[in-house]
């Protein structure tokens, strides 16, 4: 019995017949059949019915049908396992991003450049979108891995992830805007201090403006946001024109306007490296994941 044998009977199943099982394999459609009457004569039963129009496994056939795949699956393994360690890692990797982490928070475009190098093999993409879109990408199996904003510590069901920025959320506006008059020598508002203000923040289905509606709930009423925009950077322009009170991430200056902190511990800005479970990734997204939880940890 050889392990071909197995695939062709596998192939022959999963296609109903002979002829697109040989397109399938590139094999001619003769030869395809000789093998697989070869190993019906090595098993002494006949593994296929080719009764009726469509080819169907005989209750043999069925029988044997997991075995075959459970074999051919675990040659995979070792095929897998063997080239992680030999680094001959190939596939593909799709990766989502929120808005802006290429160019802030720790060097993605240079982890990313290190695994190119050690694994040339390996095609990555990258998708930037809001962090709802990505966490659900990630639980339907179009997205491996996913840098996202998040609202709390606990990922929802089907998700794992590591916390790599943890930073307190701060309002900003123009010196002479009435929220930062109204608040003389205040280093930090409530949240409730927002209300009737025109506010500046991320889109829905964003981790920080997930937090942000939450906050102003918990005071009492509904955040007025008069300006959305994808990144903390244009937010913080938009402020500076005069056009509200952005909520963004850290303590950090900027230029032209006042910050102060939300007074409230739920008042984070948090993105998070994650990735789908318990289903298990690729070798190749399993072992950029790697590099990436150790070099993102490095750069904290």
């Amino acid at each position: 019995m050889e392990l071909r044998q197995l695939r062709y009977f596998v192939a022959v199943v999963e296609e109903g017949g002979f002829t697109r099982a040989a397109e399938r394999l590139r094999l001619a459609q003769p030869g395809l059949s000789a093998q697989i009457r070869q190993l019906e004569r090595e098993l002494g039963q006949p593994l296929l019915d080719r009764s009726g129009r469509a080819v169907r496994p005989t209750e043999v056939g069925e029988a044997v049908l997991p075995y075959a795949r459970a074999a051919l699956a675990a040659v995979e393994g070792v095929r897998q396992t063997a080239e992680e360690y030999t680094g001959l890692l190939r596939g593909r990797v799709a990766i989502g991003l929120v808005p802006g982490t290429l160019a802030h928070a720790f060097d993605l475009a240079g982890l990313l450049a290190a695994f190119h190098r050690a694994h040339p093999g390996v095609e990555v993409t990258l998708t930037e979108d809001v962090s709802d879109r990505m966490l659900a990408a990630l639980r339907g199996g179009a997205l491996d891995l996913a840098v996202a904003g998040v609202a709390g510590q606990d990922p929802p069901p089907g998700i794992a992830w590591e916390v790599v920025i943890d930073e307190p959320l701060v309002v900003a506006a123009v010196p002479d805007h009435p929220l930062m008059t109204g608040h003389p020598g205040a280093r930090a508002v409530a949240p409730a201090a927002l209300d009737g203000h025109r506010l500046i923040g991320l889109p829905h289905g964003t981790g920080m403006r997930t937090v942000l509606d939450r906050l102003c709930a918990g005071a009492g009423f509904r955040p007025h946001i008069a300006f959305e925009a994808a990144t903390p950077d244009a937010l913080a322009r938009l402020a500076a024109r005069g056009l509200g009170v952005a909520v963004l991430p850290g303590r950090g200056p900027r230029p032209g306007l006042r910050t102060l902190a939300l007074a409230d511990p739920r008042a984070r800005g948090r993105v998070a490296l994650a990735w789908r479970t318990p289903d298990p990734l690729s070798p190749a997204a399993r072992e950029l994941l790697r590099r990436l939880r150790q070099g993102m940890r490095a750069e904290r």
